[in-house]
């Protein structure tokens, strides 16, 4: 990230975060539209697009801001003491304003209404666990691939990404931004508002939880 200005920075968060919303929403519009009702259909567009930009994203934008575009890895990133706290705060208000112009952004290449309100609930016990489970293994993604092969880190998130929209029940929003700004969408891609905050205390359980024992499992002896 040396030799890019603050301001760089956050632009780069912003924007990349508002172009990873546009795949999520408009790839779920789409799928949606072309699979006939078929929701297994729809999800794997959703899936395979979003693993794609990612890897794409990560590489543009990584070089820049460091490509977190999710307030759950800034947050890992300042409990390690890798960043200070008035660039942690920085980065999430620009990583969630992005968030939400990405959704405008899809819903006007769609021709549907910008300004929606989610109605698809997401709740319940399974639901938070769900989202524990993706963020704890996004968590230690980014922390073990930095450590042991940095260059991959871009595949590795896009891979886990594509994997985890299937194998948690949740779909594996695993972002407090993401989560926040899909509540504004009324499409394939949406959460209702009121299932958002089970979500994201789930994220932050499982970024806790991610960070410790990573944080631990990661550590040579001498550093240990």
């Amino acid at each position: 990230m040396t030799g890019f200005s603050f301001g760089r920075r956050l632009a780069s968060e912003g924007l990349g975060t508002a172009l990873l919303l546009a795949v999520v929403v408009g790839s779920g519009i789409m799928g949606q539209r072309l699979s006939g009702g078929n929701d297994a259909l729809a999800l794997l567009g959703n899936t395979l697009s979003t693993g794609a930009a990612l890897v794409v994203l990560i590489t543009l934008f990584g070089p820049i801001s460091g490509a977190q575009f999710n307030p759950a890895v800034t947050l890992a990133l300042l409990a390690r003491r890798e960043i200070t706290p008035g660039v942690a705060l920085a980065y999430i208000a620009a990583q969630v304003a992005g968030a939400v112009l990405g959704v405008w952004i899809a819903h006007a290449m769609f021709g549907e209404p910008i300004l929606q309100v989610s109605t698809k609930l997401r709740a319940g016990p399974s639901q938070m666990f769900a989202e524990a489970v993706a963020t704890f293994g996004l968590i230690g993604t980014i922390l073990g691939v930095n450590r042991f092969r940095p260059d991959f880190t871009a595949v590795a998130v896009g891979l886990y990404i594509t994997s985890a929209y299937w194998f948690t029940a949740s779909t594996s929003f695993a972002n407090p931004a993401v989560t926040l700004a899909r509540a504004l969408t009324d499409s394939f891609a949406g959460i209702a508002p009121a299932s958002v905050p089970g979500f994201i205390l789930g994220q932050l359980v499982g970024l806790g939880a991610g960070v410790v024992v990573f944080g631990w499992l990661l550590a040579s002896d001498a550093e240990a």
